[in-house]
């Protein structure tokens, strides 16, 4: 990772800021604690390569100790939100891998989701035309989906002779919009519009091209500017209750709003509330 002089700052308790990292592959800022990610190889419909992949995963990684960032914008520069893997960069060397490679590359891409579900500041996707293929998958593992009418969204991993099975889709597809949805997608491979996905909960809401990006970053701003550390802990939450029973989930519940309690948020929220006034969150 590259960043300006003097970044990152090392902060008490293995904590980093992250304002100053300058992306290699993609468009990167920080902004009143929102991070703008964008994918920016317009001319080209914004498609990963290896080390898009590399790096993102990287970044995601990297959020998980980031002070300075409380929710994430995902975008994509131009009409267009992302392709999937690039045709020349990714597929065809694909081509000429051995199953070792093949098994490394499958290991990574899927890194990236894990590395988006575990980091815990909220992922808001701005989605403009075409989201196909790992760019679908991008959009998936995000938290929420903002689209737009025009947008199309495809896992059209059967259309190159691969299984609907890619970076988790199985997993959370089903659990996004139904499993008889996700199974009509992830075998035929079709696109989903705009509305169809909003009508599907694919996407949260629909909203002018030109208004997306800005309600994108206004949503994150609200989360941002709420009790992120307890936002962190909902996201966390409702992770790994997919694999709980509903006892195990109302006690791994306990514990976290237990811990929620012991936050200064907590004790904010309640003075404010007292005072009739609106409450300060500082995210501890």
């Amino acid at each position: 990772m590259k960043y300006l002089p003097g970044e990152p700052q090392q902060l008490p308790g293995n904590r980093t800021a992250l304002a100053g990292y300058q992306a290699s592959h993609f468009q990167f800022e920080v902004s009143g604690g929102v991070a703008t990610l964008t994918l920016n190889r317009p001319e080209r419909k914004n498609p990963l390569t290896f080390e898009s992949y590399a790096e993102l995963r990287d970044l995601f990684r990297a959020l998980t100790y980031a002070d300075d960032v409380k929710a994430v914008v995902l975008t994509g520069a131009g009409d267009n939100f992302c392709s999937g893997g690039d045709v020349h960069d990714i597929i065809g060397p694909l081509t000429r891998l051995d199953m070792p490679g093949m098994l490394a590359f499958t290991r990574m891409t899927g890194d990236l989701v894990k590395a988006m579900r575990h980091c815990p500041q909220p992922i808001i996707a701005a989605v403009d035309g075409i989201c196909a293929g790992a760019g679908a998958m991008l959009a998936l593992a995000s938290d929420i989906r903002l689209g737009t009418a025009r947008s199309k969204t495809a896992f059209l991993f059967t259309r190159v002779g691969l299984a609907g099975a890619d970076m988790g889709a199985c997993s959370l597809l089903p659990r996004v919009i139904g499993q008889g949805r996700a199974a009509e997608l992830l075998y035929t491979g079709r696109s989903m519009s705009g509305l169809e996905a909003e009508r599907w909960g694919f996407f949260n809401s629909v909203q002018e091209p030109e208004a997306l990006l800005d309600a994108a970053r206004d949503f994150a701003q609200g989360l941002a500017d709420g009790p992120t550390f307890a936002h962190g802990m909902t996201k966390k939450m409702l992770h790994q209750e997919w694999n709980m029973g509903v006892d195990e989930a109302i006690e791994a519940e306990a514990q976290a709003q237990a811990i929620c309690m012991a936050t200064n948020d907590f004790h904010r929220a309640y003075h404010a509330f007292v005072a009739r006034q609106k409450p300060q969150f500082e995210g501890d």
